[in-house]
């Protein structure tokens, strides 16, 4: 195992159950010492991802390494990887103290005072058994073992999605600080966009087990802009740029575009027409939306001619 690889590499990866392809050909490459946001819908090939980047699920096709190698009963990496789910399930007999004592097996870079001190963040029983927390409690079990185990590459999907608002914010604010002095790899997957989007440094979104989005979030964020004004004027100003949504009201339209220049907005102001930013959500949820809709259009145009 090479650490000075790339954490991940992708190659034409197909994960299929059956005729479904739940993961389709993609490819990608997953930078070391980087928080990255693998977002999409529900089904969209998250967690399905993940299980093949963790050794947990074979591929059908295509090749995928781990720093430098394949995690498939490899031992070495393994023992790099942390993969945090929301549904993480313990031995019923355990507390969070059998837990949180039983995590240097498996992590050698295990911090048992870190781990003390976010059970503390998060309130946490540590000696009330796991069948007994509730959802928030059992949430707080995994963010403290995946932060505590500082592993190279560590997965957290959604696993936080039982706590609440401040222990959400405890998460995020714990993750950067300990990322700033114990830099690694990690890959948050999670329906909060808005909520991670200052904390994360890349962007993958998958959509219908194809990687749709692979870019930079600083970039993303500053992307795209609504174009809002008298219909004529808008579509006018927008033809011929890359349009991501479109809607509208008798004279009045509004459509997202990307690709603006800083001359380009003042001449649409200039213009009278109303520029607004687009969160990283907004962007998201309209990009996955509008390729649904072209691939429903497509399917509709097919069915049509035969």
């Amino acid at each position: 195992m090479n650490l000075t690889e790339p954490a991940v590499r992708v190659t034409g990866l197909t994960k299929k159950f059956g005729a479904f392809a739940a993961i389709d050909d993609v490819s990608f490459t997953v930078e070391t010492n980087k928080i990255y946001g693998l977002l999409g819908r529900n089904g969209a090939g998250k967690t399905t991802l993940m299980q093949l980047l963790t050794g947990q699920q074979f591929a059908t096709s295509g090749t995928l390494e781990v720093f430098g190698a394949s995690p498939v009963e490899n031992a070495r990496v393994l023992q790099s990887l942390c993969f945090i789910k929301e549904t993480q399930k313990y031995p019923d007999s355990f507390r969070p103290e059998h837990v949180l004592a039983s995590a240097p097996w498996f992590f050698a870079n295990w911090d048992a005072d870190f781990a003390a001190s976010l059970a503390q963040d998060f309130r946490l029983p540590l000696n009330r058994p796991i069948k007994k927390l509730s959802r928030g409690q059992l949430s707080a079990v995994g963010v403290i073992v995946g932060l505590a185990s500082r592993a190279p590459l560590t997965f957290f999907d959604e696993p936080y999605l039982g706590l609440d608002a401040v222990a959400r914010q405890i998460f995020y604010d714990r993750l950067l600080e300990d990322y700033a002095e114990h830099p690694r790899t990690i890959i948050l997957s999670t329906h909060l966009i808005d909520e991670v989007s200052n904390l994360l440094e890349h962007v993958l979104v998958i959509d219908e087990g194809r990687i749709l989005m692979d870019q930079d979030a600083d970039e993303l964020r500053g992307s795209a802009s609504t174009v809002v004004g008298k219909k004529t004027d808008v579509d006018a100003f927008v033809a011929g740029r890359d349009i991501i949504s479109r809607d509208g009201i008798g004279g009045l339209a509004s459509v997202t575009v990307t690709g603006l220049s800083e001359a380009e907005r003042a001449a649409a102001r200039t213009a009278g027409l109303e520029l607004s930013p687009v969160s990283l959500q907004q962007l998201i949820v309209q990009r996955t939306t509008s390729t649904t809709s072209e691939t429903a259009s497509t399917t509709d145009a097919w069915s049509a001619r035969s």
